[in-house]
């Protein structure tokens, strides 16, 4: 009797056991779930995005081709563009989001909306300060930033003029990042993916309808900037109030939690600081190499950033919240999983972009940019620089997920660290690298610093966390590897039946591109399909869904 009911307890005690590995099981699945979608959301309004980019950029290039005036434009640009994403996106957001969802989990969303209005309220002050100052130091700003421009005074003149110019865009575009925190907490996502769109079309308008009002017509671009700040913000508001959060002046700046926030945004400032540093040092060094080589980079960083901003940079958005939430339960296991199913489904859109980016270089700078101004010559430079990118667009990608790792465990500290050692081999490598490959070099260092900056990150967080990837994740890796070959062997099929021709008719390399980008996606997703790459399964079965409901 007493060996029949210990028997009986054991399968209990195993049943049991059993039933919480598969809840826990269908938590992690329902977390991969909400992470694909999410990240599914982003993706295709960054895709919306990055579309209307590329018409800006098109635009641009028609209007104004790449030289000395487009130069003064991206540096004077790309100041205002620095602080945002090191108030905004770069240390505000990642610091404000995993303190935001634990008052949200642990607390109530009334101290969680209490404690937004006050980061609201510390968050405009301090850009009132910093948009006064720009435009009051603009032309120092412009000294350090490009110093190869005070050799000719009429493109200095021009950088400081639009920077100054452009300057308040900081006030508006850091506030949209704010509210972007708050609604990706909330788990809404739409709303900020989509905000850029405002901005190239503002710009894309500006450019077609005043540019003949100014003397120098590339300020129609500048113009076009504050109004889409102005209208990003604006559009965040309607979601943010059918949310709940109406944010108002709250002064109570002995809060807790900002205390906290200000402690995690100090060291993710400096991270982000280096980050965008090591951006600048490229700016600096090119503005030293012959003309266009700013615009080289700057038309070349746009399309890696499509793929970027399309996966990396929205599996990067969508996990933060889920991690966050993870930690604060302090459910590790299930961020471990998290942590190693976002690094596959991110390698499964890099990998093969990265490939054929790289196959594709010239042809897609061609369609893209090779029009009025923009000649064969600046096509032949851009896709140089394309090719150095392309080659870290893996790196760019994953930090995205293993940095956002870090801000969830509410560690700013170790991502500043690595990214010191990343901006230092940056300089070492540009230094070395700008006089033999030119704006080739300063790309290609990019990459590099990129590469270490994740290697040291990934081996801190083991040591933290424990192992966050197993052999499951190395298998799926080398199938989208062979995937990406067979697809890397079609696109070269391609250019052996029908070669790619440079000074082809427009049509023509449309053509040719189009036909290769169809057999190569189609090679390679037909490839995943047959050796059953998880992650492509995850994705049927979510579009699957979608489909059914519709």
């Amino acid at each position: 009797m007493t060996s029949s009911g210990s028997f009986q307890r054991l399968e209990e005690k195993g049943r049991y056991r059993q039933k919480i590995i598969m809840e826990h099981e269908h938590q992690q699945s329902r977390e991969n779930t909400k992470v694909a979608k999410a990240a599914g959301v982003v993706g295709l309004a960054t895709m919306l995005s990055r579309i209307f980019g590329f018409i800006r950029d098109m635009v641009v290039a028609a209007f104004f081709g790449a030289g000395l005036i487009t130069d003064a434009f991206f540096v004077a640009f790309r100041i205002p563009n620095l602080l945002r994403r090191l108030l905004g996106e770069g240390s505000l957001t990642v610091s404000f989001v995993p303190v935001f969802t634990e008052y949200l989990n642990k607390k109530s969303k009334e101290e969680a909306f209490e404690l937004a209005n006050i980061v609201f309220t510390i968050l405009s002050i301090i850009l009132v300060v910093v948009s006064i100052a720009g435009v009051i130091f603009s032309p120092l700003i412009v000294t350090i930033m490009a110093p190869g421009f005070t050799r000719v005074p009429a493109q200095y003149d021009l950088t400081v003029f639009l920077n100054r110019l452009m300057f308040p865009y900081i006030f508006f575009i850091s506030l949209v990042a704010l509210c972007m925190g708050i609604l990706n907490s909330l788990r809404h996502f739409a709303a900020p993916a989509l905000s850029p769109v405002i901005l190239n079309i503002a710009m894309i308008l500006a450019t077609l309808t005043l540019r003949d009002f100014f003397r120098e017509p590339i300020v129609a671009l500048a113009v076009g900037v504050m109004i889409g700040g102005i209208l990003q913000l604006a559009m965040q508001w309607p979601f943010m109030v059918r949310l709940g959060v109406r944010l108002k002046p709250d002064f109570h700046f002995r809060h807790p939690g900002v205390k906290r926030i200000g402690l995690l945004m100090l060291p993710a400032f400096f991270g982000a600081a280096i980050y965008q540093i090591n951006v600048f040092i490229g700016t600096i060094l090119a503005s030293l190499l012959p003309g266009g080589s700013v615009s080289y980079l700057y038309y070349a960083d746009r399309i890696v950033e499509l793929p970027l901003g399309v996966f990396g940079i929205a599996v990067g958005t969508a996990t933060l919240p889920s991690f966050s939430e993870q930690v604060s339960k302090g459910n590790f296991e299930e961020f471990k999983k998290t942590i190693a199913f976002s690094l596959r489904l991110i390698l499964f859109i890099t990998i093969p972009a990265m490939i054929a980016l790289i196959a594709l270089r010239e042809p897609i700078i061609s369609v893209l940019f090779q029009r009025g101004h923009f000649d064969v010559q600046s096509t032949i430079l851009t896709a140089q620089a394309l090719f150095y990118y392309a080659v870290g667009l893996w790196a760019f990608s994953v930090i995205r997920v293993i940095v956002s790792a870090f801000y969830s465990l509410q560690d700013t500290k170790n991502p500043m660290k690595a990214a010191i050692v990343a901006l230092l081999v940056n300089v070492a490598c540009s230094v070395i690298l700008m006089f033999p490959l030119k704006h080739g070099g300063l790309a290609l260092a990019t990459s590099i610093a990129s590469a270490v900056n994740v290697i040291m990150l990934t081996l801190i967080l083991k040591r933290k966390i424990g192992p966050f990837v197993n052999q499951d994740f190395y298998r799926s890796v080398s199938k989208m590897i062979i995937a990406s070959a067979a697809m890397w062997g079609a696109i070269v099929l391609i250019d052996v039946i029908s070669p790619w021709k440079i000074n082809g008719s427009f049509h023509e390399r449309l053509a040719f591109l189009t036909i290769a980008i169809a057999v190569g996606a189609v090679t390679f997703f037909g490839i995943c399909a047959m050796i059953r790459i998880p992650e492509m399964m995850t994705i049927m079965r979510i579009l699957q869904k979608k489909f059914r409901r519709a």
